[in-house]
């Protein structure tokens, strides 16, 4: 496995924030930088987190965090040099400390591609129409055709990019002085997520984007037949019933019409495919089992389980009396609300051959606060408790 340390590149002034250094600014109760931070100490590839700051900035503030601190230079290619040069591991990522929103999924795309001689960047394709405003203030048009915005993280070989950093110190981004110092370069695709937090406005829209939410709608359906010699299972309570129904787990129809109805709202496959019959493991299975396995994925999704309606069809036996137990076991998973319906011995189920039930399933996507990995849990410091870190470029200060 290729060991990544991982630089976040924080030692901006922040001119165009109005001298405000918003790598520091909180977005959602945490610095800016730490977001970034907290996706790297979860991937077993990033062995190391090197923080470069502003020559003049207060590195106490920083004193509650696992991460090495250095002190950058007057210019970008400066501090991107100082974090390299307190880097320890054989590749890197190197990441501009105001993109909060860059995913794992990208910083694994790039570690996976990147290679001794390889560099990789994301990049997305220019969507806009172009303009070029010259030094007499006159406007013409730019073909966009092939160009792209480079975003980072970036991930190099360190050595090889120190080097190449080294000796262009006037390149705009480690991507360009890798490809000067004649080494190649690749890509993955970027994410429109992950943009850069500049100007006050980009501020107000990643704000914004901690508490922006979209609602989906699912349907589920299923159907059992009822027989003699099975228990008879309703949203995972067991009903006083001579008659149970069929199916190769426990056959619970208003939980799998439910399971379903969330599946669908939020674009995944259905029970049928997720666990069949043709697999013995799911054989006489708990389908609030299964249902808890169904709720992880759709969070893992982006999405949270907001509410749940569902209609049970059955002329026998009589549910109602097990309504509000049945609602209670479900209701630790989402609010819901049960009606059991007679079909008036119409079809099969009014002929007490079957059951039936619909379910409708209200999903809102999460907001990227619910989707930290820390949610619900004290989120771990990025400091071991006793362990002092080194201050590089201050007098060999400690914390």
């Amino acid at each position: 496995m290729k060991e990544f340390s991982f630089v976040i590149v924080a030692g901006g002034k922040g001119s165009r924030m109005g001298n405000e250094k918003k790598q520091f600014s909180l977005l959602d109760n945490k610095p800016v930088w730490q977001w970034s931070a907290d996706k790297a100490i979860e991937l077993d590839e990033i062995r190391e987190i090197i923080l470069v700051v502003p020559s003049d900035y207060d590195e106490k503030i920083l004193c509650d965090y696992n991460v090495k601190i250095i002190h950058g230079g007057s210019e970008r290619a400066e501090s991107v040099l100082n974090g390299l040069k307190a880097a320890t591991c054989e590749y890197v990522l190197v990441h501009d400390a105001a993109r909060p929103f860059a995913s794992k999924d990208l910083f694994l795309s790039i570690m996976n591609k990147v290679n001794e001689n390889v560099g990789v960047v994301p990049v997305l394709k220019v969507s806009d129409a172009l303009k070029k405003i010259d030094s007499e203030n006159k406007i013409s048009c730019v073909e966009r055709e092939g160009l792209y915005i480079t975003q980072t993280p970036q991930g190099f070989h360190r050595e090889k990019l120190i080097s190449a950093v080294t000796n262009n110190l006037k390149a705009k981004d480690e991507a360009e002085a890798w490809e000067k110092a004649g080494h190649e370069l690749d890509y993955v695709n970027g994410e429109k997520l992950n943009f850069k937090i500049t100007f006050k406005e980009d501020m107000l829209i990643a704000k914004s984007l901690m508490n922006s939410k979209i609602t989906r709608t699912g349907l589920g359906y299923d159907v059992h037949k009822l027989i003699p010699g099975r228990k008879l299972i309703l949203g995972g309570i067991k009903i006083d019933s001579d008659l149970g129904l069929l199916g190769h787990s426990d056959a619970d129809v208003l939980t799998h019409s439910i399971m379903d109805s969330i599946l669908g709202a939020a674009g995944l496959d259905d029970i049928g495919n997720i666990f069949p019959a043709s697999d013995e493991k799911f054989k006489d299975a708990d389908s609030i089992k299964l249902l808890e396995n169904v709720m992880n994925l759709v969070k893992d999704k982006g999405f949270n389980v907001e509410f749940v309606d569902a209609v049970v069809e059955a002329q026998v036996p009589r549910l109602n009396k097990y309504r509000d137990e049945i609602k209670s076991n479900l209701s630790r998973f989402f609010d819901i609300n049960i009606k059991f319906k007679s079909p008036e011995e119409i079809d099969d189920t009014g002929r007490g051959l079957a059951m039936k039930c619909w379910a409708c399933a209200n999903l809102t996507s999460l907001s990227l606060h619910d989707i930290s990995p820390y949610k619900g849990e004290t989120q771990p410091s990025l400091v071991r408790e006793g362990e002092p870190f080194t201050v590089e470029g201050s007098d060999d200060k400690k914390c």
